[in-house]
């Protein structure tokens, strides 16, 4: 039998689960580097998915715990598309990928790991990036520490402008 390593996993299994909705809880606390949130706009932020699909999976949320697409603040919306756009300039610039899966998931039969607050799905993905190991062993390679791709994002958001409209993580709590 085969084994792969990944020993930096230890401190997620360990982790204590929080109740409640990660998208309410995350950006109410001042920790913003520490819960991995990449920027702040008037009404959505963005936040690395930590158990990613893929390195580099990001989600936009609105602040407002709303979970139906038809609830949503035209304005709110705007926003998240905005900064969707922003986040792709950075992914391209950080980590050049060849494409990428936009998407919401409404509903928890429609694939919601967090039903009830709407957000939006960035995944980059790469020729090839679908190997043998999700195929044949049901298991996913991330090959970048969350923390190392958190640092290259929040650098190529700076380096591209992002910053001059949406505000930078406060720097407590800092991975």
């Amino acid at each position: 039998m085969d084994r792969m390593h990944a020993p930096w996993r230890i401190a997620y299994i360990k982790e204590e689960k929080q109740e409640g909705c990660i998208f309410c809880l995350k950006p109410a606390a001042t920790a913003d580097q520490a819960n991995f949130i990449l920027a702040r706009g008037s009404n959505c932020f963005a936040i690395m998915n930590k158990y990613p699909y893929t390195n580099g999976h990001l989600m936009v949320a609105p602040y407002q715990h709303i979970g139906e697409v038809e609830e949503l603040p035209a304005a709110i919306w705007t926003e998240m598309m905005e900064l969707t756009q922003w986040l792709v300039r950075a992914l391209k610039a950080a980590m050049k990928p060849h494409g990428f899966n936009l998407g919401v998931n409404v509903g928890r039969v429609a694939g919601a790991g967090m039903d009830g607050h709407l957000h939006l799905h960035i995944v980059p993905r790469w020729n090839g990036d679908v190997n043998f190991m999700p195929v044949l062993a049901d298991c996913r390679v991330i090959s970048e520490h969350i923390e190392d791709s958190y640092r290259s994002i929040l650098a190529a958001l700076a380096e591209i402008g992002a910053f001059e409209k949406y505000q930078r993580p406060n720097d407590k709590g800092r991975p």
